[in-house]
Protein backbone atom coordinates (compact mmCIF):
# COMPACT_ATOMS: atom_id res chain seq x y z
CA UNK A 1 0.00 0.00 0.00
CA UNK A 2 1.54 3.31 -1.06
CA UNK A 3 2.40 5.67 1.76
CA UNK A 4 2.56 3.09 4.54
CA UNK A 5 5.84 1.99 6.09
CA UNK A 6 6.07 -0.91 8.54
CA UNK A 7 8.85 -0.54 11.07
CA UNK A 8 10.05 -4.05 11.85
CA UNK A 9 9.75 -5.19 15.44
CA UNK A 10 8.44 -1.86 16.69
CA UNK A 11 4.74 -2.44 16.12
CA UNK A 12 4.53 1.10 14.77
CA UNK A 13 2.99 1.91 11.39
CA UNK A 14 3.79 5.27 9.84
CA UNK A 15 1.16 6.44 7.37
CA UNK A 16 1.37 9.38 4.98
CA UNK A 17 -2.02 10.91 5.74
CA UNK A 18 -2.61 12.44 2.29
CA UNK A 19 -1.82 9.15 0.51
CA UNK A 20 -3.96 7.19 2.95
CA UNK A 21 -7.02 9.39 2.56
CA UNK A 22 -6.59 9.49 -1.24
CA UNK A 23 -6.51 5.69 -1.21
CA UNK A 24 -9.72 5.59 0.82
CA UNK A 25 -11.38 7.99 -1.61
CA UNK A 26 -10.22 6.10 -4.71
CA UNK A 27 -11.39 2.75 -3.30
CA UNK A 28 -14.59 4.22 -1.81
CA UNK A 29 -13.89 2.62 1.55
CA UNK A 30 -13.69 3.79 5.16
CA UNK A 31 -10.61 4.03 7.31
CA UNK A 32 -12.31 1.66 9.74
CA UNK A 33 -12.50 -1.03 7.06
CA UNK A 34 -8.78 -0.66 6.40
CA UNK A 35 -8.05 -0.71 10.14
CA UNK A 36 -10.10 -3.92 10.49
CA UNK A 37 -7.97 -5.56 7.78
CA UNK A 38 -4.82 -4.63 9.71
CA UNK A 39 -5.87 -6.41 12.91
CA UNK A 40 -3.72 -9.47 13.51
CA UNK A 41 -3.85 -9.88 17.29
CA UNK A 42 -1.02 -7.48 18.05
CA UNK A 43 -1.49 -3.88 19.13
CA UNK A 44 0.02 -1.34 16.72
CA UNK A 45 0.44 2.40 16.90
CA UNK A 46 -0.67 4.03 13.66
CA UNK A 47 1.18 7.32 13.25
CA UNK A 48 -0.22 9.66 10.60
CA UNK A 49 2.32 12.02 9.02
CA UNK A 50 2.00 15.10 6.85
CA UNK A 51 4.02 15.64 3.67
CA UNK A 52 6.93 16.89 5.76
CA UNK A 53 6.92 13.74 7.93
CA UNK A 54 5.57 15.62 10.94
CA UNK A 55 3.16 13.74 13.18
CA UNK A 56 -0.43 14.85 12.71
CA UNK A 57 -2.04 12.32 15.04
CA UNK A 58 -1.76 8.72 16.14
CA UNK A 59 -4.14 5.90 16.95
CA UNK A 60 -3.49 2.64 18.77
CA UNK A 61 -5.00 -0.13 16.66
CA UNK A 62 -6.61 -2.65 19.01
CA UNK A 63 -6.00 -6.37 18.92
CA UNK A 64 -9.59 -7.30 18.06
CA UNK A 65 -12.55 -6.19 15.95
CA UNK A 66 -14.86 -5.70 18.93
CA UNK A 67 -12.64 -2.99 20.41
CA UNK A 68 -12.25 -1.40 16.99
CA UNK A 69 -16.05 -1.24 16.68
CA UNK A 70 -16.24 0.50 20.07
CA UNK A 71 -13.55 2.97 19.00
CA UNK A 72 -15.45 3.66 15.78
CA UNK A 73 -18.69 4.34 17.69
CA UNK A 74 -16.88 6.65 20.13
CA UNK A 75 -15.18 8.48 17.24
CA UNK A 76 -18.50 8.96 15.43
CA UNK A 77 -20.09 10.35 18.58
CA UNK A 78 -17.23 12.78 19.27
CA UNK A 79 -17.02 13.83 15.61
CA UNK A 80 -20.77 14.47 15.57
CA UNK A 81 -20.49 16.69 18.65
CA UNK A 82 -17.65 18.70 17.08
CA UNK A 83 -19.64 19.20 13.88
CA UNK A 84 -22.66 20.37 15.91
CA UNK A 85 -20.46 22.91 17.72
CA UNK A 86 -19.37 24.37 14.37
CA UNK A 87 -22.94 25.00 13.21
Amino acid sequence: MRGIVYLCGMKTVQIKASDFFELLKSRDTSMWSVFAQMIDGTEKELVFLNSENQVLFSYVLPTNKETLDKDQARFAQEYGKKLAELS
